[in-house]
């Protein structure tokens, strides 16, 4: 079985007017979504990225990997890094300073870890098993997620957002009331809140509201590095016994390190410890004590099973961090961490916040707060071409490339001033 072609197509999906530390989410988010074809007829899927640093990278690397057998992982890998000596754009700056999507030494990752996703699909489906057989198999059927709360505008902010029925979430009693709708609409067991937006006041009064109103709910809390340790450590005191983990709330692994010897809380990252080097780092400095893993980033799914190991091996916790993503990275995710034993959080997901779907029967079911992996052959999932056509033709109107949340906070409140950490 040889690849025979490689497609990779960029789309724009609606996304509302989420806030965060740095600024507000635009009215589209990009993502990638990948295709390679065998001889034999099937095809596998992937879903990465869609910013143009990294769409420039994938398109560079796709003709590569003509030629080569599904199964030649390794020689995958050295197409990614031929074709990013050769020249290719590095596939960095993906999304500011929120996630290491943005950062330069991930450019392989990213683009390795983008093929490997569709490469082992197209392995599961000539095998005729389901993906997380390949993985080690299933230790979960059913893989939790977090109910994932923003603070947002009101869709009719710009008419570009598409109109949605959340509407204006601002204060604590709003906030509970986006918590209760997801969870009655998808069960889910934990809460996590997006912070860094607006006052910390405000976002612990919120969480405060969140806590009597789900008492049974563990709570998270992420401001994206927006708070300084100053802020970080009164609101850890203000938090004691609420928190299951703190997560990135001050910057720098140095920072974090800090603030758990001042407080002795669980800390949580997908910023400050997101490649091997800075895993050791952390091992010393005992800056953090949960991984949030990323196969979009770590260099897809093995790469993320290694780092699930060495989590066990050192004693970290280990969940999973998201992005705006459509069905294919959300079932990529789920068969992954269907495999992984040491999965002691559920993950985050962005997947509620989408309207959008290229997968044929639209949305995948979250019940009881879980996603189900099957045996169905591969990731278990097929591409809506007429889906995918009507995203990308979204893409070539929409007129963005490249995420840009400060520039998009500006349009709405041209005041407001990017600055790190805000408070």
């Amino acid at each position: 079985m040889k690849i025979v072609s490689v497609r990779v197509t960029p789309i724009a999906i609606s996304d509302p007017p989420l806030l965060n530390a740095s600024g507000v989410h635009e009215p589209f988010a990009l993502r990638s979504i990948i295709e390679i074809e065998a001889d034999n007829g099937l095809i596998g899927l992937g879903e990465t990225y869609g910013d143009k640093p990294v769409l420039d990278g994938l398109l560079q690397v796709k003709d590569h990997l003509v030629g080569l057998s599904p199964f030649d992982l390794n020689g995958a890998a050295r197409a990614v890094h031929a074709a990013q000596s050769s020249g290719a754009a590095p596939a960095n700056a993906v999304e500011i300073d929120l996630a290491p999507g943005s950062q330069l030494d991930k450019a392989e990752q990213k683009l390795f870890g983008a093929f490997e996703v569709a490469l082992l699909d197209l392995q599961a489906r000539s095998l005729g098993v389901p993906l997380h057989e390949l993985l080690g198999g299933a230790v979960r059927r059913q893989v939790p997620f977090s109910a994932y709360l923003f603070f947002k505008f009101a869709s009719d902010v710009d008419p570009s957002y598409r109109p949605d029925s959340w509407g204006e979430v601002l204060t604590p009693e709003q906030i509970v009331g986006q918590a209760r709708t997801m969870i009655d609409r998808y069960g889910f067991g934990s809460i996590k809140l997006k912070a860094g937006a607006l006052e910390p006041d405000v976002e612990v009064a919120s969480l405060k509201a969140l806590k009597r109103a789900f008492p049974n709910h563990p709570l998270r809390i992420d401001p994206n590095a927006n708070w300084s340790l100053d802020t970080s450590i009164r609101i850890a005191r203000e938090l004691e016994g609420d928190l299951e983990y703190y997560e990135d709330p001050t910057p720098g692994l140095e920072g974090m390190a800090q603030l758990h010897r001042a407080t002795g809380l669980p800390l949580a990252t997908n910023m400050v410890v997101t490649g091997m080097d800075e895993f050791r780092r952390n091992v010393a400095l005992n800056g953090v004590q949960i991984v949030l893993s990323d196969h979009h980033y770590w260099g897809g799914l093995r790469a993320t099973q290694t780092l699930a190991a060495m989590c066990d091996t050192f004693g970290l916790g280990l969940s999973m961090h998201s992005n705006s993503h459509l069905g294919i990275s959300l079932m990529a995710m789920s068969h992954l961490a269907a495999a992984v034993p040491n999965l002691t959080y559920a993950c985050d997901t962005h997947y509620p916040w989408q309207d959008d779907e290229v997968l044929k029967g639209g949305k995948i079911n979250i019940e009881g707060g879980c996603v189900t992996v099957t045996d169905a052959p591969g990731l278990g999932v097929e591409l809506d071409r007429d889906a995918l056509r009507a995203l990308h033709e979204r893409y070539l109107e929409c007129g963005i490339t490249q995420r840009n949340d400060a520039a998009q906070m500006r349009k709405l409140r041209p005041e407001w001033i990017a600055k790190k950490p805000r408070y």
